[in-house]
């Protein structure tokens, strides 16, 4: 690993039993790490106990998860999509930090049950750019009921699904680089 690797957060957006989302964004995270310029953490948000309304003040695991997102330079969101749109679980986390996500990058692996998230994925793309950060044009999307899983739903790694991950990690290395760059030299201002 580089020295001044770049720091990715992969969020598994999913916290529902039964649920295919730790599958899926422990793959992506270990084709991360197999890149030498990014140090990897995975945040799955069912390790988090997250407040059911939002409370006057932050609780523990709300601050342990503004100050990972602080730590992060870029992100990998990993969602499903359930009637055309990402898990609450996912939208609670994401409004638990504001700050933390200001000028990094944000890339996307989704999936569905006879669709590959795109839906998700655009509304996600709606959020984060209120967040001011910057969405990566491409993206990973899996279905899950399609040939490029195997029988306990980890996907496969095809040709054209491993180009897009490389190109999803290569554009987040760019603008994560950039962005870094950018915020060490004069501080982001929303």
């Amino acid at each position: 690993m580089v020295s001044d690797a770049l720091r990715l957060a992969v969020i598994i957006g999913s916290t529902r039993v039964g649920r295919a989302c730790d599958t899926v964004g422990g793959w992506l995270a270990e084709l991360a790490r197999l890149r030498d310029d990014l140090a990897v953490e995975l945040l799955d948000l069912a390790g988090y106990t997250f407040p059911g309304c939002y409370p006057q003040e932050a609780t523990p695991a709300m601050c342990r998860f503004a100050a990972a997102i602080s730590r992060a330079d870029a992100f990998v969101i990993v969602s499903p999509e359930y009637n055309r749109s990402f898990p609450a679980s996912l939208k609670q986390a994401i409004d638990f930090a504001y700050d933390e996500w200001q000028a990094k990058p944000v890339g996307f692996v989704s999936y569905g049950s006879g669709s590959t998230g795109f839906y998700a994925v655009e509304q996600l793309r709606t959020v984060f750019s209120a967040l001011h950060t910057v969405t990566v044009r491409d993206w990973v999307g899996i279905d899950l009921l399609g040939e490029g899983v195997d029988a306990g739903g980890l996907p496969r790694d095809t040709d054209d699904r491993l180009r897009a991950v490389e190109a999803m990690l290569d554009q987040l290395t760019w603008w994560g680089r950039a962005l870094r760059d950018a915020r060490r030299a004069q501080p982001y201002v929303s």
